[in-house]
């Protein structure tokens, strides 16, 4: 009895040291506060992107009214989508270390303020720096939208949660060149950086109602991926700036640009290797095992190249041949982007649908996309605003059911612990896409245009000019050049859509609709 009593007696301080540890609190009840939160993200999400685009397409005017250079604002846009991207890579493991309704509420809190102080900037170092931070905060927000989305919408309602995601990839990037014009044309350029104030402080409003608070867990610090940090975060800086400047400084023509590719991808194999070992990493490489998520990166990355050349390619065109200003090519671009408020949640209801094979959609969506860019290829000089309508008619349909099922594949089966991977994976790839995009099409244009304007002045020989205008001439040689380049942009682009198609049949397994998984 003596040995019992003091075998308890020593057993109890243990056991209240140790407390076994408590059971995960139970998921909150869907209801109009969580949709109400996630509208918040939603509209913090496409605040982030819209700032992203406007500010690029209005560069010329913000610069015109700062007193900028063409380099430094070449630098402005690059430093913001360098730690953009970056913060997309490590914001999901913030969110769940701080709670994703504090950490959202600060990062939207963040964006809008340094929204507010850039116009205010007193130089251009000053005006990087914002930019720069302000790029942390808005890259940190889109990861936040997935999360939400996995973690807390049930299965029958879940892809339009995923649609909502989608919108940010199609919505949002062609919403920037119209309201790029109506700020520059009749507000003022300032407005591109205060459009996003009112909305933020409306997304505090619903994010701060209708998440639910979850408590800090500080103590992941004790597993910190510091090496990953500090191997993942240049890594992904310097790839980005690279591509960004890379067609301004001559790409491996200049040293510059070959340290920051190479070193940045050096770094890049290097922070993966750790991520494949360490116990609480940014990214999960583990989940590249899953064939469906593979193949859904690999086709997101090269959907989006094809989704932001098809807006940049006619912008670029218009400006050049017809002297178009963004409010006068916006039109092109809304009527992608109206749209989809409707082709969203209709491609979602139909890939929610038991019977319908959601590869079949993403096929066809591509192959829509294929038809659109390659109507592109008969583009002449006589081509007006109008001329590029039918062309946008096909991106209607085209991008949500070429994003959706995406989405649908990758996610099918994944755990609610494994959104925030998911949404680090996603996202970062989403990020680099675009700036992928625009530094091979900037390529492209480039070598295109040249070999085309080799090529025109070779076929005229020393025949003598038709109006004796030298200067005229040249203006023509440059604008069939552009048609020319134009064209070959849309071709590869048509070609690219027919490659990620022809990946289907071998890749992707079949997913049903989550609400089918009971």
């Amino acid at each position: 009895m003596t040995s019992l009593a003091a075998t308890a007696t020593v057993a109890a301080p243990a056991s209240a040291a140790a407390p076994a540890p408590a059971k995960p609190a139970a998921p909150p009840a869907f209801g109009p506060r969580i949709v109400v939160g996630l509208v918040g993200v939603l509209l913090a999400v496409l605040c982030a992107g819209l700032n992203e685009m406007v500010t690029k397409m209005a560069l010329a005017d913000i610069r015109g009214g700062m007193g900028i250079g063409a380099d430094e604002g070449s630098w402005l846009v690059a430093l913001y989508s360098a730690t953009s991207v970056s913060a997309m890579a490590f914001a999901p493991w913030c969110s769940v270390t701080f709670s994703l309704r504090r950490f959202t509420l600060c990062a939207i809190g963040a964006f809008a303020v340094l929204g507010l102080l850039c116009p205010f900037a007193p130089n251009q170092e000053s005006l990087m720096l914002l930019r720069t931070l302000q790029g942390f905060a808005g890259g940190a927000l889109p990861p936040m939208l997935m999360s939400v989305a996995l973690r807390f919408l049930p299965p029958g309602i879940k892809l339009y949660g995923l649609a909502g995601y989608a919108l940010t990839a199609t919505f949002g990037p062609s919403l920037g060149l119209p309201l790029a014009g109506l700020w520059t044309e009749y507000v003022g350029w300032q407005w591109a950086f205060w459009q996003i104030i009112v909305p933020s402080l409306l997304a505090m409003a619903c994010v701060a109602w209708g998440l639910p608070q979850d408590p800090l867990r500080l103590e992941r610090f004790k597993q910190f991926d510091w090496r990953g940090l500090l191997l993942g975060l240049p890594a992904i800086c310097s790839i980005v700036i690279g591509l960004s400047q890379g067609d301004r400084y001559g790409w491996f023509n200049s040293p510059m640009i070959c340290w920051l590719l190479g070193g940045g991808l050096v770094l890049l194999v290097l922070f993966m290797i750790n991520e494949w070992s360490h116990p609480l990493p940014f990214f999960k490489l583990q989940m590249l095992t899953n064939r469906n998520l593979t193949h859904a990166l690999i086709t997101l990355g090269g959907v989006l190249v094809v989704l932001s050349a098809v807006i940049i390619i006619p912008s670029s065109f218009l400006a050049q041949i017809q002297g178009y200003r963004p409010a006068q090519t916006g039109p092109v671009m809304l009527l992608v982007a109206l749209p989809q408020l409707l082709a969203l949640p209709l491609t979602a209801a139909l890939c929610n649908i038991r019977a319908v094979d959601c590869r079949w959609v993403l096929a066809i969506g591509l192959g829509m996309l294929a038809v659109s860019c390659f109507g592109g290829t008969f583009v002449t000089s006589q081509w007006i605003r109008d001329n590029f309508y039918v062309l946008q008619l096909f991106q209607i349909f085209g991008q949500p059911m070429a994003v959706i099922p995406l989405l649908m594949l990758a996610t099918g089966g994944m755990t609610p612990q494994d959104g925030p991977f998911a949404s680090a994976w996603f996202n970062t790839v989403k990020g680099l896409a675009s700036v992928v995009a625009a530094g091979v099409l900037d390529a492209l244009t480039t070598s295109r245009r040249h070999f085309h304007s080799n090529m025109l002045v070779d076929n005229l020989g020393n025949s003598p000019l038709v109006d004796g205008n030298a200067a005229g001439l040249a203006k023509r040689i440059h604008e069939q050049a552009v048609v020319l380049t134009s064209a070959d942009l849309y071709l590869c682009m048509a070609l690219l859509a027919l490659a990620l198609i022809v990946l289907i049949p071998f890749v992707p397994t079949r997913i049903y609709p989550p609400r089918a998984v009971a």
